[in-house]
């Protein structure tokens, strides 16, 4: 597998302790609405910007609403040459429930 899963705890333990690059592929309106902190809003419209100038050194966490697009997500900035693409399981929905959202 090109990506892992990890769990929002996972997710936040990261970001804690590791210089990360935390991207939301959820719709407009949606990310409007809440979105985790220092995450960055991710379209089909600026994809090929953050894809250029992302470090794909740096551990790259990706959430949706529930983790299911994500995981695509993740297998496709692996491709692109992100050396630490991560899905998290259960998506923002499952981060509103458990940690600190913007």
């Amino acid at each position: 597998m090109s990506y892992q899963r990890i769990s929002v705890e996972e997710a936040e333990s990261m970001i804690e302790k590791n210089e990360v690059t935390l991207i939301d592929i959820r719709d407009q309106m949606s990310y409007g609405a809440g979105n985790v902190k220092n995450s960055i809003h991710v379209t089909n419209e600026n994809v090929e910007e953050i894809i250029s100038s992302a470090d794909k050194d740096k551990p790259l966490i990706i959430y949706c609403y529930h983790g299911n697009s994500s995981q695509g997500a993740a297998d496709y900035f692996h491709n692109m040459g992100f050396k630490q693409a991560f899905s998290v399981d259960g998506g923002f929905e499952e981060w509103k429930l458990k940690l600190t959202t913007a």
